[in-house]
């Protein structure tokens, strides 16, 4: 049966390994499970800027308007550290972002129970953990104008701008509100109200959106404090809507709590159109890390998580999304652990194709 089509963005770092692994996964799926999809795979970020002197190419811009979903590996690297801001590496997601209008960043913190040693926090804190963080991605001070570095009196002054508008925060919020439907019932709405006017205005749109959910459970907390929440008692939240600005940083000290980056998945999705599904953009957490790429090191779960997630919201197979997770479920609980992951005792250490191998065989035995 054919399901949709992919676009694989692999682009820097380790992004084409742990890509290669999302490959044979989609390719079990075709044999195993007859979930055919569409595939093609085009440059992202470095790798395009080598090829084609942009992060993005035009052609693959359009490609990703076209497609169901786009799946991505990780982008950057010091090799292009000394390149102009507007062709950085980064600047090709941002494009894809912003292009395809990418407005809600799920981003989720679950903890496996095989690995609620391994975060920082103890384990009855950290045990049991799955909240959802929801990011505002095409907005605020990333994207606001006026923005730049200019020279004032004798000196430089660099200045980003926070701007949000009523329909821009209206949209996110619902969409944090839907996913909570789906979940706990419960919304916290992270923001600045104690010193920033466009916090006052979030504040005020999400409590008038609330009023068409209310079987949601909403509250309100400044973002630092959120902060301080979420290392201390995290499971006290179920759904978080914020910022982008916030949102980057929350949703990084969540990535945490589960003790690796190498684990987190991420979302980012637009508005259906009339009879279509949403634009969406599937990413691993992580970076590039440039310094372990090509050693067999890298985790690939989260960017098999990921895939979890566009077989979940893009294509409607929520059921073989728990499966793909079972599977990784399955095979921590077997002790193995890739380079981010070691230091428990009894663990069995495996290179990223092994990883990929055990989570096939443990897909194998869920049939």
């Amino acid at each position: 049966m054919s399901v949709g089509s992919l676009l694989i963005l692999p682009g820097d770092g380790i992004g084409p390994e742990v890509m290669a692994e999302v490959r044979r996964i989609i390719d079990w799926y075709g044999e195993k499970r007859d979930l055919s999809f569409d595939v093609s795979e085009d440059l992202v970020g470095g790798a395009a800027y080598d090829k084609h002197g942009t992060p993005l190419a035009d052609e693959t811009m359009e490609k990703a308007q076209e497609v169901d979903a786009v799946l991505l590996g990780a982008v950057g690297g010091p090799k292009y550290d000394d390149l102009d801001f507007s062709v950085k590496p980064e600047r090709g997601l941002l494009r894809l972002r912003k292009e395809m209008d990418l407005f809600a960043n799920l981003r989720p913190a679950q903890c496996f129970d095989a690995l609620a040693d391994f975060s920082s926090l103890k384990k009855d804190v950290i045990a049991g953990l799955d909240i959802m963080i929801v990011r505002e991605l095409t907005s605020g001070i990333y994207f606001g104008e006026p923005r730049g570095i200019f020279e004032e009196g004798n000196e430089r002054v660099g200045v980003n701008t926070q701007r949000y508008t009523e329909s821009e925060i209206d949209r996110v919020a619902r969409s944090a509100f839907e996913l909570a439907m789906k979940r706990g019932k419960k919304l916290c709405s992270m923001e600045k109200a104690n010193v920033m006017e466009s916090g006052i205005l979030w504040r005020e749109v999400v409590t008038e959106v609330a009023k068409d959910y209310p079987e949601v459970e909403l509250s309100h907390m400044y973002a630092d404090a959120g902060g301080m929440q979420l290392a201390r008692w995290p499971k006290q939240f179920d759904v978080i809507v914020t910022d982008n600005l916030f949102g980057d940083l929350l949703s990084d000290v969540a990535a945490m709590l589960t003790g690796s980056l190498g684990m987190l998945p991420s979302a980012s999705l637009g508005t259906p159109m009339a009879n279509e599904r949403p634009k969406a953009l599937y990413e691993p957490v992580h970076g590039s890390a440039p310094d372990i790429a090509g050693q067999g090191k890298a985790n690939p779960i989260a960017c098999i998580l990921s895939f979890a997630m566009a077989l979940r919201y893009s294509f409607d197979l929520g059921d073989e999304a728990d499966r793909l997770e079972a599977a990784i479920e399955t095979v921590l609980a077997e002790g193995k652990r890739t380079a981010d992951l070691l230091g428990e005792e009894g663990v069995t250490p495996v290179t990223t194709t092994e990883m990929g191998d055990a989570i096939l065989a443990a897909l194998d035995a869920s049939l």
